[in-house]
């Protein structure tokens, strides 16, 4: 933990158990369900229940919560685990709650005994219906005072398989006038003739995450057991399971608030409906708030834990800016990424006054930020490559670009004076021509010509092919409630232009500033000989911290 900084309210909690004495190694768990691909919500998840462990020199479990074998399967299992390293997080042990699913069933049958949980045949409509409201007090199930004997038989025939899907269920004896109206009866246990990812076909009832996850952090002996917000309501349910099966060693709920923001999609639901309906390519689309998707993108880990580290721990819920985290992707690049040339919307502009065959070297530097590195070395040819709108034949006021009757510098090389163009029939400015103003090579100016200009370029000569991603907001804030109506039509443009022959040694993931363009990665997924460049962020915006 930085020195200096306050400690927020689970720490705190943690402090005050640790000096008590009622615990003497703090032990938390990260327990995703494997139903989806872990997103930005969950990244400071990992990096409070990780960031505790590290602070408290103390343990984190990764548990797979994989109660429902309907969602769940071995490619999410593989996904999280990859993101969990790939966020340089490190677990203690790898846990799956189906490998518990014995206990849970000796547990249910203890409860049985004990007269606290009965076996219920009323429907899911009824059961809704005689559970109450938040105003009105539920009723008792019709079945509710069946017989130990008579409970423990039918669970049984439900684990042996006689029953159909939905026909019965295991209920809870709590209090059906609860105010809490996850106390009144809750399902526990259900009938679900569904092979599983890790069990495969031994179980056909299947425990509720209510009923399971203070299990399995009983079992695990996890000290502090730390959840978002929406599942305070159901702590007193969790405090239920864990007193009443009688566990030794009892974990303590705490609860924080998740992480929103800004134009950002936080549900799995949705994110998967993005996925099958094809609106993005996968789940590690760039555009994808995904971890995975963030890492196509070229957000770097560290970049991704400062944030969540600014974010903070609260217990209430707030919305962040999502400019917030392009603001650390984008202090992060900027100390650690090398500078390129590259040219995305390419004219063609010809130097006049040198020779068909001219070429120069001349140097750029690999990363001013960096008092380390040092320049590279990249050939200037009679033939360049400029972006479409650093020259312009009918420019606004206070524009310092190549226009006729001005001057521009070429980074690291000349400066040009303008003496022509050619256009196509439409108009458009298909080649322009310039001269180099003589003695004005960089570094060794004693031209005498004032130029506020600087551009960047790419030699014809030795240019390659290359296409460039970028993106935007999947999600635009257009004051419409509807998450279709949201999506953002123009959430990726993809051109085709020039990179300078450096970026050819590039390796995937690679992450570059294109000089005056952005922030750009090489995706991860190029083929030997492809050049594809993800667009990171831009180069700055209006946020400041």
């Amino acid at each position: 933990m930085e020195e200096n900084r306050s400690k927020n309210f689970i720490e705190e909690i943690i402090d005050k158990d640790l000096a008590s004495g009622k615990v003497n190694k703090v032990i938390t768990r990260f327990p995703p369900e494997p139903n989806g691909y872990l997103h930005i919500g969950h990244a400071k998840s990992l990096c409070i229940q990780f960031g505790i462990k590290e602070e408290y020199n103390g343990e984190t479990n990764l548990r797979f919560d994989d109660t429902n074998p309907l969602k769940e399967n071995e490619e999410y299992v593989n996904a999280i685990k990859d993101d969990i390293e790939w966020m340089g997080f490190k677990w203690d042990r790898l846990c799956f709650g189906s490998n518990y699913f014995d206990q849970m069933y000796e547990l249910a049958v203890k409860l049985i005994k004990k007269g606290l949980a009965y076996v219920c045949e009323l429907s899911p409509d009824e059961i809704r219906e005689y559970r109450g409201t938040l105003t009105e007090k539920g009723k008792n199930s019709p079945y509710r005072d069946r017989s130990v004997e008579e409970n423990l038989k039918l669970f049984e025939e439900m684990k042996q398989g006689i029953h159909e899907d939905g026909s019965l269920v295991l209920r809870a004896k709590i209090d059906m006038a609860s105010p809490n109206i996850n106390m009144r009866d809750p399902i526990i246990c259900r009938i679900l003739h569904q092979s599983h990812h890790n069990t495969k076909d031994k179980w056909c009832i299947y425990p509720l995450y209510d009923f399971a996850h203070p299990i399995q952090d009983a079992i695990e002996g996890i000290t502090h057991s730390l959840c978002t917000l929406e599942f305070e309501d159901h702590r007193p349910l969790y405090d239920w399971v864990v007193n009443n099966c009688e566990f030794e060693k009892k974990p303590q709920q705490i609860e924080f608030a998740r992480l929103d923001m800004t134009n950002t999609i936080m549900s799995k639901r949705y994110l998967k409906k993005l996925v099958d309906e094809g609106f993005t390519s996968g789940w590690d689309d760039p555009r994808m708030p995904t971890i995975c998707g963030l890492r196509r993108r070229g957000y770097p880990a560290e970049a991704i834990k400062d944030f969540c580290e600014a974010a903070g721990v609260s217990k209430a819920n707030s919305e962040v800016d999502s400019k917030m985290l392009d603001y650390f992707v984008r202090e992060n690049l900027n100390k650690n990424a090398l500078r390129r040339c590259a040219v995305l919307r390419p004219i063609k502009l010809v130097i006049n006054n040198v020779p068909d065959d001219y070429e120069e070297e001349v140097e750029l530097p690999n990363n001013p930020s960096d008092e380390n590195t040092t320049n590279y070395k990249t050939m200037f040819t009679k033939e360049v490559y400029i972006e479409e709108d650093d020259f312009m034949l009918n420019p606004p006021p206070k524009y310092f670009r190549l226009q006729p009757g001005g001057v521009v510098r070429l980074k690291g090389a000349y400066i040009v004076r303008y003496t022509n163009c050619d256009t196509d029939k439409d108009g458009r400015v298909t080649t322009v021509y310039a001269d180099i103003v003589e003695n004005s090579r960089s570094g060794q100016d004693t031209s005498g010509v004032k130029c506020k200009g600087v551009i960047h370029w790419v030699s014809a000569k030795y240019a390659k092919k290359a296409t460039f991603n970028l993106y935007e907001s999947l999600l635009v804030d257009n004051g419409m409630e509807d998450f279709n109506d949201r999506l953002n039509p123009n959430s990726l443009e993809s051109l085709e232009g020039y990179i300078e022959p450096e970026l050819l040694n590039a390796k995937n993931e690679e992450k570059f500033q294109f000089i005056r363009v952005g922030y750009f990665v090489k995706d991860r997924y190029c083929k030997e000989n492809e050049n594809i460049f993800n667009r990171v962020v831009a180069l700055k915006d209006g946020f400041k911290m």
